[in-house]
C-alpha cells in the first residue's frame, strides 16, 4: 500500500528575540546576556545547540562556568604564555576564521539566473505533486494483513477483481462507493479512496511513476505493487514554478559555490603536501568541503 503522506505540524508559536541586557549567567566578574549566549550556542553543531537549547540547558551553563573558571586560573598561572598552549590557540584563532570565511563566501555570493534555472530543469520533478484516489485489491502475502473475513486472492484472482472494478469505473461507476465497498487500503477506503496531496518519493516506485504519468480524470489500469492492484484516478497535478522555488535554490546553490572558491583559493595560493609523511594524494580528489576542524597541537 503506498504510504500516506504525513502532514505538516501546526506552526509553533513565534520564538521572542534574545534580550541583549538580560545576564543570564555571572561567573565572577565575567557576565554573559542572553544575546552572547544565543551567539555562542548559535556556532555550534546543531547537535550540541539542541542540547543547549533542551534538556541540558542547565548543564551547558555549568560547563560554560567551568570553562571561564578554568581559562581565568590558566591566565593568572601564565600557561597562555606557554608555547604549546599558544599553538593551540593559534589553531583555534585559524579554525575560527576559516569558518568564518566560508560562511562569508556563502552570504556573499550572488547565484546566477541561468544557473538557478539549470538546477530547476535538473530537478522539476522535485517540485511536482499531486492529489489522487485509489482502490486497493490486495494479494494473498502482501506485507499489511487482510480484512478479517475477506479470502485471501491469488495473483490472477486480484488482477481480474482489478479489472472489474476499472470497468465500472469507466462505465460511470461512483468512485467514492466502490472504494469504501472494495478496497483493501482501510485507511483510504474510509476516504472515498482519497490520498490526500503527495510528492514523488513518498509511494512505492510503481504506484508513482503511474500516477504521475496520469492525466487528470484518467483511470488507469490496474498498477502493480507488493500490496496487489491499484486503481488510480489523479484529480490535481501542480508543478511549481520557477519563481516559486528561486529561494529554495539560491539556497542550496551557495554553499557548492562556496566550496568551488575555497577551490580557487587554494589553486592560488603555494600548498605542499609532504607525501612521504601524508600518503600520495588521490588520483580523483573529492570536491572541497567545507573548512575542516583546525588540527589539535599534541
Amino acid at each position: 500500500m503506498p504510504q500516506v503522506p504525513v502532514r505538516a505540524p501546526a506552526p509553533s508559536a513565534p520564538v521572542k528575540p534574545p534580550q541583549p541586557d538580560k545576564v543570564i549567567l555571572t561567573i565572577g566578574t565575567t557576565k554573559l546576556t542572553e544575546a552572547q549566549y544565543e551567539t555562542l550556542v548559535a556556532a555550534l553543531p546543531q547537535q550540541y545547540q539542541t542540547y543547549a537549547h533542551g534538556a541540558g540547558k542547565r548543564q551547558f551553563a555549568e560547563s560554560l562556568a567551568q570553562l571561564v573558571i578554568l581559562s581565568g586560573e590558566a591566565e593568572k598561572r601564565n600557561l597562555d604564555k606557554e608555547p604549546k598552549v599558544q599553538e593551540q590557540i593559534k589553531f583555534q584563532r585559524e579554525n575560527l576564521l576559516a569558518q568564518a570565511m566560508f560562511e562569508d563566501l556563502q552570504n556573499a555570493i550572488k547565484v546566477d539566473d541561468a544557473a538557478v534555472a539549470t538546477f530547476y530543469d535538473a530537478h522539476k520533478n522535485e517540485y511536482e505533486s499531486l492529489k489522487a484516489k485509489h482502490i486497493l485489491i490486495r494479494v494473498k502475502g502482501a506485507p499489511m494483513p487482510g480484512a478479517d473475513g475477506k479470502p485471501e486472492l491469488t495473483d490472477e484472482q486480484a488482477l481480474a477483481k482489478a479489472q472489474e472494478i476499472r470497468k465500472k469505473l469507466v462505465a460511470g461507476g461512483d468512485f467514492a462507493a466502490i472504494a469504501k465497498a472494495d478496497s483493501d487500503d482501510t485507511g483510504s477506503a474510509a476516504q472515498g479512496g482519497d490520498l490526500g496531496e503527495f510528492r514523488r518519493g513518498m509511494m512505492v516506485p510503481p504506484f508513482e511513476t503511474a500516477a504521475f504519468a496520469l492525466k487528470i480524470g484518467e483511470i488507469s489500469e490496474p498498477v502493480k505493487t507488493p500490496f496487489g492492484y491499484h486503481i488510480i484516478v489523479v484529480q490535481e497535478h501542480k508543478l511549481k514554478t520557477l519563481a516559486d522555488v528561486k529561494p529554495d535554490i539560491e539556497k542550496n546553490l551557495r554553499p557548492e559555490m562556496a566550496r568551488k572558491a575555497v577551490q580557487d583559493l587554494r589553486d592560488k595560493s603555494n600548498v605542499q603536501i609532504d607525501d612521504e609523511f601524508f600518503g600520495p594524494a588521490p588520483p580523483a580528489p573529492a570536491a572541497p568541503g567545507a573548512p575542516p576542524a583546525a588540527p589539535q597541537a599534541k
